[in-house]
């Protein structure tokens, strides 16, 4: 598959023009070993394109990959999932819809309504794994979309942070069936789209969806998509963007989505197949010691405490052999891995962690109640998150309104949104996850 942006930046480089424009390191880096990435690193000359009016090479990137994905449009961000989301809500605003979202949101959601001036209609899932993790009822989905008298949509995360899975086709089908926008948090599974059935979002019938490249395809940091399935939105995408988005995106993250194209067209079929053998055979590994969470298969979720062990000190053995995971607490062990991890990762991993766990110590602790009611809402979102704040310790926190929320690890479910009463029961998920104080609003 072509790569047209990159293939500017190698050209552009190789010109040996003088760069009378930004950026200031003029194409040279202060050290040798990062001297090709500062090479690359442009602004948008002649032919460059621009990101939020493309209609040169970034266009052509981008049409690339929306055939990849079968979307009727696909965008690029050099802003990460959290663009894609503001921009998301943005359309939303537009359309004056009602905004229903099931709690486990990212802290992205969350200051995207407070900047927006959204009040949020909520759905709490049945929690499985603390707060990072729950099942959404659909009962409870069709209830609030029913109940709603003005045009809505609803808002998931899925895959949640630990690797669940939503149905998305049965959450499309409800809102087609009353009307609604389905938005999809799709961060952790832009490689959804490439398994031998789709798993991706769009293919399941969301209208508009966004993925975080970077957490599970081989694109730089800050690398994401906005995906939407709708024609009518195809045109309204880049505008919305251009909300939030810097007027300055970095090619560097650009042209790492262009080359991920390149993968995605030529290798990442073929690098799942083999991955998931590897996969499944480190879970038998296990079979009897580990309890493994219900996820996708590049989400490796250990249920720690389940299993009689602390998730943080297998961590903590498991760097002492070399892997670094993607998070730990007393609950949950979550490993990361994807389609494009080498072929020996899964054997390292598999290793290591059979080191971890003998070495571990037996834990007998009590499984925490985490079925929390929502808290009251004192005021909007975002009157509470632009108010005049204090930081207090959270034993203090009791019956004060939450100005700015504090999540262990997002996507989890916050435990107290801005505007809502700080009560009992939420001081004590906070300090089960060790979180010592809370922003509140100035009485």
């Amino acid at each position: 598959m072509e790569t047209p942006i990159y293939d500017f930046l190698r050209s552009y480089a190789a010109s040996g023009g003088l760069r009378a424009h930004m950026p200031g390191h003029k194409g040279v880096s202060p050290v040798k070993e990062l001297g090709e990435l500062y090479s690359l690193d442009i602004t948008e000359i002649k032919g460059a394109d621009s990101l939020f009016e493309a209609e040169g090479i970034i266009a052509r990137s981008e049409a690339n990959t929306a055939r990849l994905y079968g979307t009727a449009a696909t965008v690029f961000s050099a802003g990460g999932s959290t663009l894609c989301i503001q921009a998301m809500l943005a359309l939303m605003k537009q359309e004056r819809r009602r905004i229903i979202a099931v709690r486990n949101v990212h802290r992205a959601f969350l200051n995207a309504a407070a900047l927006l001036g959204f009040d949020v209609q909520w759905i709490l899932p049945e929690y499985s794994g603390g707060i990072l993790s729950g099942r959404i009822l659909l009962s409870d989905a069709e209830e609030a979309l029913a109940a709603s008298a003005e045009p809505a949509c609803l808002y998931v995360t899925s895959p949640d942070y630990t690797g669940r899975l939503a149905d998305i086709a049965a959450l499309a089908a409800l809102c087609k069936k009353y009307g609604a926008r389905l938005l999809v948090d799709n961060a952790h599974g832009a490689h959804l789209a490439f398994f031998e059935k789709s798993m991706h979002p769009i293919a399941l019938g969301a209208d508009l969806c966004c993925d975080s490249a970077h957490k599970m395809l081989p694109a730089l940091t800050g690398a994401a998509l906005l995906h939407t399935s709708c024609e009518e939105y195809a045109p309204k995408l880049k505008q919305a963007m251009s909300l939030f988005g810097s007027t300055s995106p970095s090619y560097l993250i650009m042209a790492s989505l262009d080359l991920c194209n390149r993968y995605l067209s030529d290798s990442i079929r073929s690098d799942i197949s083999a991955a998931l053998p590897c996969i499944a055979a480190l879970r038998e590994s296990f079979s009897g010691r580990l309890v493994f969470a219900e996820s996708e298969p590049f989400h490796i979720t250990i249920k720690a405490a389940e299993s009689g062990f602390s998730g943080a000190e297998l961590a903590e053995r498991l760097r002492d052999n070399g892997v670094e995971c993607e998070y730990a607490d007393e609950e949950l062990l979550v490993l990361l891995m994807s389609a494009f991890s080498p072929a020996g990762d899964f054997g390292r991993l598999r290793t290591a962690l059979e080191s971890a766990v003998s070495g571990a110590s037996r834990y007998e602790r009590k499984k925490p109640d985490f079925q929390p009611k929502l808290p009251q809402m004192a005021c909007a979102i975002c009157e509470a998150a632009f108010a005049p704040a204090e930081e207090i310790p959270v034993e203090e926190a009791e019956g004060r309104v939450c100005a700015s929320v504090k999540v262990p690890c997002p996507p989890a479910v916050p435990i107290a949104v801005s505007g809502e009463t700080i009560d009992r029961q939420c001081i004590e998920i906070f300090r089960a996850y060790g979180i010592k104080t809370v922003l509140v609003v100035k009485n």
